[in-house]
């Protein structure tokens, strides 16, 4: 392992700092800082050494910080690294480092950095930061359908009773943050050089991780590669609460979902992923899986991305099952860059289609929503409809006319200053299908569904929900 060893008083950290940090870690392996006492730094010492310290170890790059009170030279000499690294502006004076440095072959370098600066710490906060002022709940439908604020954050505390059997495709998405560098000079191509990476629990991995969120006892059931993408899927899902059943399948890879990202927006997307169906012995295998699953079940939410994980065989007979259990079933099935059919899960108590993914199944591209969700509903035989139509809201479409007083309705996008939309459909799946699991109406399960989707969208990445982000926003 390569060390790589700064030192100074730092006292207030500024982008000067984080520049010879980045190009400091760039260096080797592991980057050390040493952080001047205050009785070394004397009048320099403007911030106390433990703050000055403490701002040192907030920061991404930095593996190792401690404060020192001998002698620089004696601290190297006893460390020993291979590289140390000093601005710039040090490189024509004298440097008492050199000499011990050349005693046992380390390097002394000096670089302020590239003027091209991003704080990873500020980056991840992309991920980790929400917004919740820009969320706003839906007053008026609330008042046409009778429906309290109180009766909703009820339903919400339901959940934790409930036992779930979530089964579909499980997807890794990793984030690649990049700093744009400008235009090729030999093609129209925009280059960038990537920063960072985060990774994510996606596809109906975070369906389970939102309802484990939500407070309800869930077991997962999927199918990846032998890989460490797996690795980190079984971390993220048991760190969620999730009793995760990863079966493998040698002949296809863990699917992995790349985005890169500059200044808060996508520039690619790559998808590495195997879309051929599961072998016969693994579906006989994940239907066993299933069953046992379903022996104490309330809800099975079917996460389809059509990725092979379900084949249809195997749908019909979880259906099978699940109907002779008395189990409530929802499904969604994805198709943006892939092609479904969500009408091939049959007698849903709940499906989450999008508009897109409403007219693939029906082959319709003429007719209005309602005409549309009409027709899906018939198709799959499904008792509710929630057609998703990304910033116009949502399209609620209820089964049985004669029993309901509101047979369609529609809820605006709640959140008016989204920032990745990517997971609003996971959300709003197993939300609203959670609530009706708790004996909520429709109308209750489109709201909550939809509350769900505005906190998702308000960060970037899956994050997990939280019964207590929801409870905040009906309070």
């Amino acid at each position: 392992m390569k060390i790589v060893f700064v030192s100074g008083s730092f006292n207030v950290l500024h982008p000067g700092h984080l520049r010879l940090l980045r190009f400091a870690r760039e260096c080797g392996d592991r980057l050390i800082v040493a952080v001047q006492s205050d009785r070394l730094a004397g009048n320099s010492a403007h911030v106390h050494e433990h703050l000055r310290l403490e701002g040192l170890q907030s920061i991404s790059w930095v593996d190792e910080a401690f404060i020192f009170d001998e002698p620089l030279t004696s601290l190297i000499a006893r460390l020993r690294p291979d590289v140390v690294v000093k601005g710039k502006e040090h490189e024509l004076r004298f440097n008492a480092e050199l000499e011990v440095l050349e005693q046992y072959g380390g390097t002394l370098v000096f670089s302020s950095g590239e003027t091209i600066f991003s704080s990873l710490n500020l980056i991840r906060n992309e991920f980790q930061v929400m917004d919740f002022n820009s969320i706003s709940l839906p007053n008026d439908y609330l008042v046409r359908h009778q429906i309290s604020s109180a009766r909703l954050a009820d339903l919400l505390r339901q959940f934790s009773g409930l036992k779930l059997c979530v089964v579909g495709d499980l997807i890794i998405d990793e984030y690649i943050t990049c700093e744009p560098l400008g235009m090729s000079q030999e093609d129209p191509t925009i280059v960038v050089t990537p920063i960072d990476a985060t990774r994510f629990v996606g596809g109906a991995g975070i369906v389970a991780a939102h309802a484990a969120g939500l407070g309800a006892s869930v077991q997962f059931i999927s199918v990846t590669g032998n890989d460490a993408a797996r690795d980190f899927a079984l971390s993220g899902l048991a760190k969620a609460g999730v009793d995760a059943h990863l079966l493998v399948d040698e002949s296809r890879p863990t699917t992995l979902k790349q985005r890169y990202r500059s200044k808060g927006k996508s520039l690619l997307r790559v998808s590495h992923l195997h879309q051929g169906a599961i072998s016969a012995s693994i579906q006989a295998r994940l239907l066993s899986l299933v069953e046992q699953a379903l022996a104490n079940a309330d809800l099975l939410v079917f996460s389809d991305f059509n990725y092979g994980c379900l084949p249809q065989p195997v749908v019909d007979q979880v259906i099978g099952m699940a109907k002779d259990r008395g189990v409530l079933l929802a499904a969604d099935s994805q198709s943006s860059s892939q092609v479904g059919d969500i009408g091939r899960f049959k007698g849903m108590d709940l499906l989450t289609p999008t508009e897109h993914e409403a007219r693939i199944s029906t082959r319709n591209r003429e007719d209005g929503l309602v005409v549309l969700a009409e027709q899906l509903r018939q198709q799959a035989d499904a008792q509710n409809v929630l057609l998703k139509l990304g910033e116009e809201g949502l399209l609620i479409h209820a089964g049985n006319g004669k029993q309901a007083e509101w047979l369609t309705d529609r809820v605006d996008a709640l959140n008016s200053a989204a920032k990745d939309v990517a997971g609003a459909g996971d959300s709003l799946l197993i939300a609203s299908a959670m609530a009706m699991a708790c004996g909520g109406t429709i109308w209750e399960a489109a709201c909550l569904g939809s509350l769900a989707a505005a906190v998702q969208v308000g960060r970037v990445g899956n994050t997990p929900l939280k019964t207590e982000e929801l409870l905040r926003e009906l309070s």
